[in-house]
C-alpha cells in the first residue's frame, strides 16, 4: 500500500483529547470514537513519580 493509497479510505479517528473536536468531527460524519483520558495525578509530575513509585512495588 502507498501513502497515496492511505488517502482514499475513510478517516477511523480516536480521539483522546477536546470533546468538542470529537463533536465536529462527527458533525461532518467521521468514523470516531471518544476516549475520556486524564494524565496520571492530573499531570502534577511529582505526584505522577510517587504514584509510579507505588505501582511498581506491588
Amino acid at each position: 500500500m502507498s501513502v497515496n493509497d492511505l488517502f482514499k479510505q475513510d478517516l477511523k479517528v480516536i480521539n483522546m483529547g477536546l470533546e468538542s473536536f470529537y463533536e465536529d468531527l462527527t458533525s461532518q460524519k467521521v468514523e470516531a470514537i471518544q476516549v475520556q483520558w486524564k494524565p496520571a495525578a492530573g499531570g502534577n509530575q511529582k505526584m505522577a513519580a510517587l504514584l509510579g513509585r507505588l505501582k511498581s512495588s506491588k
